[in-house]
Order: structure tokens, then C-alpha cells, then sequence
């Protein structure tokens, strides 16, 4: 992590992407929105990522205290490792979390212990370490549809499960754009081709539904966006297109999954070629070992949800 110096981008509308440098450069993305003198943040990355969220604030002179809203999408400590720690640091700030996701905000016990059953004690305590909880009084608990205004720019929190029962994306009306946590997948820049971004999705233990995912897809594309602002990595154009492929991206690896079974290596084996295969129709032209250099984790991960997915199907 570069400490004090965090990577920037800044798009328009007054919103910023700052890289959080979970596990590498581009694959994690906290997000200022700036209205005037005000903002709002939505995500935060993990803990590490705290003092870059605060330098961003600094070098975009907003003071600690005119940040009024620090929208989680959901709980994933990617997403919101660092909420806790970032709340002490924001005197003014209310956090705006799905219903589902605020007790573990409260008190984030069996959030770290289901963070730690899917990566293990050494690599939660390098990438997450301590979490901090988050006071009840400085919660929004966010409602299907319910509006929060900063600075007349008004924003919606729109419930999207599919990727985890607790997920919420935020769509900004001033902008014309949403900000989709997971619910739109991955789409990592260093796998941008000359026919623009391309997607996969995320089906990270242990709640992935790919029937609510396509629906959260579906409803998403009826606030009509002109751009969305992925965690994973943030800003992609293209909206329609990217749904539709997420639609089928969903479809597909659900038939690879079935196919496998719960043969974990053979599902992984083909989940890899499928994503090969795709990004070389997309254009993308990087060798074997550097697609695999981004992806192994996201492989291992959906790999996981997918197998998770399965067996809770086979015992309905």
C-alpha cells in the first residue's frame, strides 16, 4: 500500500475512484461523490484502505466532516472491511447499509467468522485484520427504494440480491448512473478491448442465486444508466451490452457448474477455458498466465459459491 498517496480517478459528476490496493493495484475500488462542498462514499475496501479513503478526501478538499453518507452496497469485507474504522473518522457521516447487512455492521462477529472459514486465518488476519463495528444511532437502515438527498442529488438504494442476500446497489440520479457492488460482476480494466470493458460475474460464497442475479441485472437496466461504477473496477460504459453478457455469463457458468457437479477441480478447469475462450472472442489479446494472473482468485472464489449454490439447491 502507498500509504498517504492514493491512486485517483476522477470521472464526471463529481465522482471519484480511489484504488483501496486490496491484494493488487485496479481490483478494488472505494468510491467519492462530490456535490459542492458535500460527499458521499460508497464502499470502502478493507481496513488498509482507510487512510487512502481519507488522503482522497484531502486532495479533494472535502473536510471529514462534509461527508454525510457512506453507502455499503453490502457487507463483504472487500466492500466494507474498513466501514468501521472509516465512521470514527467521519464526525457527520451515516452509514446507509441493506437491512440484512446492518447487524453484522452492529457487531461484525459472524461476519468474521464466515470471512475466515472461506479464506482461512492467515490470509483473513493479511488482508482484513481487526473490524470494528459500526454504532446502531449512526445507521440508515435502507429500505427498497428509499431516497437519500445530498446537496439536492438524490440517490436510491435499490435492494439486488443474487449475489448475496444483503446487497444493495445505489443508483445517483444526478448522474444517470449506478453504483453496483456486485450485482454487475467483475470487469477489470486490464482486460478492456477495443470493443470496450468485459464482464464476469461474482458468485463468491455463500449466497450466489443465479435467478435473483439475472432479475437484479434486469431491474438494474430499467433506470436506463449511462455508466456503472463497479467495485471491481469501477467506472464501464456499455450498459446494455454488459447486461446482456452478464445474463448469459450467468446462464453459462451455471450449465458448466451442473455439468461438474461437485467435482470442484473439473468445474474450475472449466470455468478458466470458458473465460479464455471469452475474453479471446472479446479481443483481448494478453497471454494464458496473465489472464490467469487477474483471475486465479475470482476462479477459486466463484468456484466456491458455485459449489455452495449446488448442494443448497439438491437439499430444497
Amino acid at each position: 500500500m502507498s500509504g498517504s498517496l492514493p491512486r485517483l480517478t476522477k470521472f464526471a459528476d463529481g465522482i471519484t475512484a480511489v484504488d483501496t490496493e486490496y491484494v493488487r493495484p485496479q481490483m478494488d475500488a472505494s468510491h467519492i461523490v462530490t456535490v459542492g462542498a458535500r460527499a458521499a462514499i460508497v464502499d470502502t475496501g478493507p481496513n488498509s484502505a482507510v487512510p487512502l479513503v481519507l488522503a482522497a478526501l484531502a486532495e479533494l478538499g472535502i473536510e471529514r466532516d462534509a461527508v454525510e453518507y457512506l453507502f455499503l452496497t453490502h457487507v463483504h469485507l472487500d466492500h466494507a472491511g474498513g466501514a468501521g474504522a472509516l465512521m470514527r473518522e467521519l464526525p457527520r457521516a451515516t452509514a446507509v447499509i441493506h437491512p440484512r447487512g446492518a447487524p453484522h455492521m452492529i457487531d461484525p462477529a459472524k461476519l468474521i467468522a464466515g470471512t475466515r472459514a472461506v479464506y482461512g486465518d492467515e490470509i483473513y488476519a493479511r488482508l482484513y485484520g481487526e473490524i470494528l463495528p459500526i454504532a446502531r444511532e449512526r445507521l440508515a437502515i435502507a429500505q427498497d427504494g428509499q431516497r437519500f438527498e445530498l446537496a439536492g442529488r438524490v440517490f436510491e438504494c435499490v435492494h439486488t440480491p443474487g449475489h448475496a442476500l444483503h446487497h444493495q446497489a445505489i443508483v445517483d440520479h444526478g448522474a444517470t448512473s449506478i453504483f453496483t457492488g456486485d450485482t454487475f460482476g467483475l470487469s477489470y480494466r486490464e482486460l478492456d478491448s477495443a470493443r470496450g470493458p468485459w464482464i464476469i460475474p461474482t458468485t463468491t460464497p455463500t449466497q450466489f442465486d443465479p435467478a435473483q442475479l439475472k432479475a437484479s441485472i434486469v431491474r438494474l437496466m430499467q433506470y436506463r444508466p449511462r455508466r456503472l461504477y463497479l467495485t471491481h473496477f469501477s467506472e464501464v460504459d456499455q450498459c446494455a451490452r454488459l447486461a446482456n453478457d452478464m445474463y448469459d455469463a450467468v446462464d453459462a457458468i451455471v450449465r458448466l457448474a451442473r455439468a461438474s457437479g461437485l467435482d470442484t477441480r473439473r468445474m474450475r478447469f472449466e470455468l478458466r477455458a470458458w473465460a479464455h475462450d471469452s475474453l479471446r472472442e472479446h479481443g483481448v489479446t494478453l497471454g494464458a498466465d496473465a489472464i490467469d494472473a487477474i483471475l486465479d482468485k475470482d476462479f477459486d472464489l466463484n468456484v466456491a459459491g458455485l459449489v455452495a449454490w449446488l448442494k443448497r439447491e439438491a437439499n430444497q
